[in-house]
C-alpha cells in the first residue's frame, strides 16, 4: 500500500507511444476502406410504389418572382438566359415597372410605342410569345419570356444584350 496515497501512472516509452500513434492513424486509414468495401446497396423498391409528387412553386408577386417564374417557363421550352441578365435589362429598360410605355421614341411614333418590363412592342410580343404565358404584353412574365425568346433568336440570349435591343 502506498504511503501517501498518490498515483503514479507508469512512464510509457517513445515506442511505445509510437507504436499507439501509428496504430490509432492505420485504424483511422482502414476502418473507410473496410466499410466501404462490405457496405451493399439498399434493396430496390417496388416499381408500384410512385414518388410524391414535387409541390409546384410559387412566386412572389414583383420583379423577383415574375424573373423566376419567367425562367421556369424559359427552362420549360429551351430559351437560355440568367437571372442576373434579366434583371440589369428589366432596370435599364422600364426601372422594374410592368405597366412602362414609352409613347416618345420611333416605334411610338410609328404607332406601336414599347411596353412593359422589357420594353417590347406589339408585333414582337406576338412573334415571339411563349405558349403558357398571357396574350398581354403588359403581363409581366408574359413580357420577359417573350423579350427573352426574342433575345435569343436574335443575340443568342438575353445574357448578350447590354443595351437597347
Amino acid at each position: 500500500m502506498p504511503a501517501t496515497g498518490t498515483y503514479r501512472r507508469r512512464r510509457s516509452t517513445t515506442l511505445t507511444r509510437g507504436f499507439i500513434a501509428v496504430g490509432t492513424g492505420a485504424a483511422a486509414l482502414l476502418l473507410p476502406l473496410l466499410g466501404a468495401h462490405t457496405a451493399s446497396a439498399a434493396p430496390a423498391q417496388s416499381a408500384a410504389v410512385t414518388a410524391p409528387a414535387a409541390p409546384s412553386a410559387t412566386y412572389t408577386n414583383d420583379l423577383d418572382g415574375w424573373i423566376k417564374e419567367s425562367l421556369a417557363v424559359m427552362a420549360e421550352h429551351g430559351i437560355p438566359g440568367s437571372y442576373e441578365a434579366i434583371h440589369r435589362n428589366v432596370m435599364r429598360e422600364s426601372s422594374g415597372n410592368p405597366r412602362a410605355i414609352n409613347n416618345w421614341d420611333s416605334n411610338a411614333a410609328a404607332g406601336t410605342p414599347s411596353k412593359g418590363l422589357l420594353q417590347v412592342i406589339d408585333p414582337t410580343f406576338r412573334a415571339y410569345h411563349v405558349p403558357g404565358t398571357a396574350m398581354d404584353s403588359y403581363d409581366p412574365v408574359a413580357n420577359i419570356t417573350a423579350a427573352c425568346n426574342y433575345a435569343a433568336a436574335k443575340y443568342g440570349s438575353i445574357d448578350n444584350v447590354f443595351g437597347a435591343y
